[in-house]
């Protein structure tokens, strides 16, 4: 059950071995969360960040193999992630791949292979949540978006792509889950420096995973509809949606 303050006592992370999901759902360990059930390709990886859990207090850490482009696989782990844990109070989709924008290595394989990462597979993972939540009628689903899909640039263009399908398709969502009892926070941090980010020139306004996570849960305690990090993004992407689109291409990447 989430409480007052928007905290959560369980939780469903996919992306299980996100750096921003694993620093957020250790604020959470020291609010009320209780049981959280991790799934991700990277089984090494999951088991590390469910000894982190555990160690933090939270009581029931699980964790489960899954990759989001078999979409087959995505009903029936809904199903099996309610009955474990009970209800669902938060779905965080922590799913990302930076993928390549490189023309002379895209090809149909890698296109295909980031958009569905990015965008085909998180977005069928939520509608296959979306009857239990609803018959829960309650619980916060927090999907990790880009500032990247606010106006797509050259430099990272199918990554922004997917990242601006996924966005909105969570909030689109959010509005269609309107009067349910479950909410939609979409994030949109800029530059992060993470292992997915490693080796990457650090963007203008970059900050550190842990800024995210904060950002995040201040979003559950307000019921934040969107979250952008660091907030000055937002003004900085309204005034970039509106450049010409010749001067758009100029911008580095």
């Amino acid at each position: 059950m989430i409480d007052a303050t928007g905290m959560p006592q369980t939780a469903v992370v996919i992306g299980g071995t996100s750096q921003i999901a694993r620093d957020t759902l250790l604020l959470l360990a020291d609010r009320r969360l209780s049981a959280v059930l991790l799934a991700g390709r990277d089984e090494a990886g999951l088991d590390a960040t469910a000894t982190e859990l555990r160690a933090r207090g939270v009581e029931r850490v699980l964790t489960r193999v899954l990759d989001v482009t078999e979409i087959d696989r995505l009903d029936a782990f809904a199903e099996s992630a309610a009955a474990e844990l009970g209800s669902v109070d938060l779905l965080f989709m922590a799913v990302g791949d930076l993928g390549t924008s490189d023309l002379d290595t895209l090809d149909a394989k890698s296109v295909c292979r980031t958009v569905v990462t990015n965008f085909a597979g998180p977005a069928a993972a939520l509608g296959a949540f979306v009857a239990t939540l609803r018959a829960q009628g309650t619980g916060r689903v927090v999907v990790l978006s880009s500032v990247a899909g606010v106006r797509v640039r050259k430099a990272n263009f199918v990554y922004g792509a997917a990242k601006a399908g996924i966005d909105g398709f969570a909030l689109g969502l959010g509005d269609a889950l309107e009067g349910t009892g479950v909410a939609v926070t979409v994030v949109r941090p800029g530059f992060v420096r993470t292992k997915m980010t490693s080796g990457l020139k650090a963007a203008p306004f970059a900050v550190e995973s842990p800024v995210v996570a904060e950002a995040i849960v201040r979003g559950l305690e307000t019921g934040a509809g969107v979250v952008w990090v660091p907030p000055m993004l937002r003004p900085v992407l309204a005034l970039m949606r509106l450049l010409p689109r010749a001067l758009w291409r100029r911008i580095p990447g």
